[in-house]
């Protein structure tokens, strides 16, 4: 099974450039299938690691990034994957 983990932080107004570069510093524990990082507007960053587990397995995360860098707490989700297509 493919198990998706999801990590998305806003920084404060104009550190979007900082925490995306603090996002890609973060190493994990155990090398993820994948690693995705993305960046949106209003200084959102967003990591998605891809790992070949059960749905429930306990898995690395990136941490919280110091309180003075983001507007919240990090928000997280957890995805099974049910369907593969490309092109």
């Amino acid at each position: 099974m493919t198990v998706a983990l999801m990590w998305e932080a806003r920084a404060v107004p104009g550190r979007g450039e900082e925490l995306l570069a603090w996002a890609r510093a973060q190493e994990l524990a155990v090398r993820p299938l994948r690693r995705e990082t993305l960046r949106a507007p209003q200084d959102r960053v967003l990591v998605v690691t891809w790992w070949d587990a059960p749905y429930d397995a306990e898995l690395p995360e990136l941490p919280e990034p110091g309180g003075e860098l983001v507007t919240r707490a990090v928000h997280r989700w957890r995805f099974e994957s049910v369907d593969v297509r490309t092109g």
